[in-house]
């Protein structure tokens, strides 16, 4: 008996509850002001995924969860040994190549100069003796005072020595012109590819240091010290909390009352009374369905417009998913045409 009555007692409370609920509801929405649209969202923020841009072991992290950071902190370090020396690996290759242009360029020394010619005066000396020989040996031969082999050897030699005096003359030359534009251009090339590598080298150094893309709150520290990082892996996970917006869904019936820029006011059960100004800063060009998130039976076959009405968080009181009101005031003229822009929040 006394079961039956705890059940009769449980079932009754119910039932008023939900009858106290329904007149809360009812009261609340009776207390709307008609000059106002009322609409029921969540905050909604970005997240960024850090990670490295290379392979490495994690030397150093340097924020933890709940760090505020702003753009281009750093907030890790991996082991930068590997690259430092692959940077001067390069500098030493690219250096060693200017030497070679600017040998190159300069031209050649003048002690080669000098060297040429004096092989090209060797030569004409050789080249003289040669032909006062053969020019003894062919009389001798003409009366068959000697036989005919000495005269072709002194022609072999002056042919030889008539060589000997061209190819010094052209080696002198070539001393005195310098090397081939071809030849300066090869090597110029080689000196780009060794700075490109260079580049690329000290790049990589940079890249053993993380930075903050933007300013936000870190929500995740994955990875620790002595990890193994890669570009597929991230250590951090970041909120951007800047800007900060709610998302809510306008019925169709009410899309021509609002604009972009608009004014709107803020508030969430967190922090009962406290108004946040915003504005609005999207509004989708496509109609969806009652998102299931906050369908109701009657909502469940109505278009809505989805909207982004940034908000002012000066105290960081706001987090991610918190449910939140969205309340739009507008006179009989139409909306208040306020410009977008962050703005609003300065108005304090």
């Amino acid at each position: 008996m006394n079961k039956k009555k705890i059940r009769i007692g449980i079932v009754f409370l119910l039932v008023a509850g939900l009858i106290a609920g329904s007149v809360y509801r009812l009261r609340r929405r009776e207390n709307a002001p008609i000059n106002a649209l009322r609409l029921y969202g969540n905050v909604d923020i970005r997240q960024s995924r850090l990670a490295f841009y290379d392979i490495g072991r994690i030397e150093r992290l340097l924020v933890q969860e709940g760090d505020a950071v702003e753009p281009g902190q750093l907030v890790a370090e991996m082991d930068s040994v590997r690259y430092e020396m692959a940077v001067k690996e390069a500098e030493g290759n690219a250096n060693a190549q200017k030497q070679v242009l600017a040998r190159m360029l300069a031209g050649s020394r003048p002690q080669d100069i000098k060297r040429a010619r004096e092989r090209v005066k060797a030569a004409e000396a050789m080249l003289q003796v040669a032909q006062v020989t053969y020019e003894r040996i062919k009389k001798l031969v003409k009366g068959k005072y000697v036989p005919q082999q000495q005269l072709d050897d002194a022609t072999a030699k002056l042919k030889t020595a008539q060589s000997d005096l061209k190819a010094a003359e052209e080696d002198l030359m070539l001393a005195v012109i310098g090397p081939r534009k071809e030849d300066i251009a090869v090597v110029e090339a080689h000196l780009k590819g060794y700075q490109a590598t260079l580049a690329l080298a000290r790049q990589k150094l940079a890249d053993t240091n993380l930075y903050a893309p933007s300013a936000g709150v870190i929500q995740d520290r994955i990875m620790e010290p002595g990890d193994m990082a890669s570009p597929t892996t991230p250590v951090f996970t970041m909120a951007l909390d800047r800007p900060m917006w709610v998302r809510a869904y306008v019925p169709e019936p009410s899309l021509g009352k609002i604009i972009p820029g608009m004014k709107a006011e803020i508030t969430t059960d967190s922090f009962p009374g406290k108004i946040y100004k915003g504005w609005i800063g999207y509004i989708s060009p496509t109609a969806e369905f009652t998102p299931k998130n906050v369908e109701t039976a009657e909502l469940r076959t109505r278009l809505v417009y989805q909207i982004r009405v940034y908000v002012c968080n000066p105290d960081n009181e706001l987090r991610l998913g918190m449910p939140a009101t969205v309340t739009l005031r507008f006179d009989a003229s139409g909306p208040d045409k306020n410009p977008p822009g962050s703005s609003v929040c300065r108005d304090d």
